[in-house]
């Protein structure tokens, strides 16, 4: 609750009644009913609204399902990897000449040649000050 532990909200609350004073408390305390009020109606009408727009009822909707702390992406791509979902081609079908034309286009295609600078032996890495 804010960091603040149960001696120090009461500690909190009792300067809060000598500051307020007993003849302004129950003004204070309305006001606080009014504000509790109109949280809740508020977050009613966003519940009602929400269903009303998007159809569903919030208490219907399995929250786990949309956990991120559940997505694990290597195990996404494992099971996207793994799944077979191709259909067979056929040897003379156009799909199945296209994919073999795409395969031998791309393996005739020379690969760029990647040039990579090292720095002589025991010489330090450059340092960039203004780098974050």
């Amino acid at each position: 609750m804010l960091g603040i532990n149960g001696p120090e909200f009461l500690l909190l609350l009792i300067i809060g009644l000598l500051v307020i004073g007993p003849s302004r408390l129950p003004e204070y305390t309305q006001k606080l009913a009014n504000v509790v009020k109109e949280v809740r109606r508020m977050a009613s009408g966003a519940r009602e609204q929400i269903k009303e727009e998007v159809g569903i009822d919030i208490d219907d909707v399995d929250w786990k399902k949309y956990d991120p702390r559940q997505y694990d992406p290597r195990r996404i791509i494992r099971e996207a990897l793994l799944e077979d979902d191709t259909k067979p081609v056929s040897a003379g079908s156009p799909a199945a000449v296209a994919a073999v034309a795409g395969a031998t286009a791309a393996a005739s295609v020379p690969r760029p040649v990647r040039d990579v600078e090292r720095l002589p032996e025991g010489e330090p890495a450059p340092f960039d000050a203004e780098a974050t």
